[in-house]
């Protein structure tokens, strides 16, 4: 092979390097364009999270002022209900021969960092009567008075130590026949008439139960 062939093929090798070299900086210019765009895109990920956050968060405020607003409503709804209750709640009871001498609204007591609220606490010469006052009364309110009233009642009242602890459940609307399993826990069972008063319900027969020792 003489000089000239050489130097056409040095010149074939060149031009064919030179050409890769273009393509590969085309390749790289258009991945250098595609990465800048998926890093854009990123960007406005990232931006339209950080909006919808934002939103969440405000959303979540509005959210918390509402359902604070339904709970001040819904705690007030309750004091209205005790309220219309009490008056005739403590004449019920004294038809039912105890001799009520005292009665107090939302009685609170605190034990071991606790705290109890007796919704309406009638008191007698031998006997208190805590009595829970619910819009709607459902089973589960029944037991809840139970537990976490009736039977530790003593420890947060223990002026109350030498007199019988009764219960009682007062309601307006009723769910999954309530009443009845008032009744057969021992409660006495109060619900409004024509009026605005209340009365018990349980028959005369009726033996309540005994709470706190």
């Amino acid at each position: 092979m003489d000089m000239q062939e050489m130097e056409k093929g040095f010149q074939e090798i060149w031009k064919l390097f030179a050409e890769t070299n273009r393509r590969f900086q085309e390749s790289q210019t258009e991945l250098d364009k595609q990465f800048r765009e998926i890093g854009e895109r990123f960007k406005e990920t990232e931006r339209q999270f950080k909006e919808t956050d934002r939103q969440f968060k405000k959303t979540d405020k509005k959210f918390d002022k509402y359902f604070g607003k339904v709970k001040e409503l819904d705690r007030n709804w309750g004091k209205l209900v005790e309220s219309l209750v009490k008056p005739s709640v403590a004449e019920q009871f004294r038809k039912r021969n105890f001799p009520i001498s005292g009665s107090g609204q939302r009685v609170e007591r605190y034990y071991n960092g606790r705290l109890m609220e007796i919704d309406i606490l009638l008191t007698d010469g031998d006997a208190v009567i805590a009595v829970e006052v619910k819009t709607t009364l459902s089973v589960s309110d029944v037991d809840e008075h139970i537990e976490k009233h009736l039977k530790p009642f003593k420890l947060f009242f223990p002026e109350y130590r030498g007199r019988k602890v009764l219960g009682a459940v007062a309601y307006i609307h009723l769910e999954e026949n309530a009443d009845r399993y008032a009744y057969k826990k021992g409660l006495f069972v109060l619900t409004f008439t024509s009026g605005d008063a209340v009365k018990i319900r349980n028959d005369a027969g009726f033996v309540p139960a005994e709470w706190g020792d």
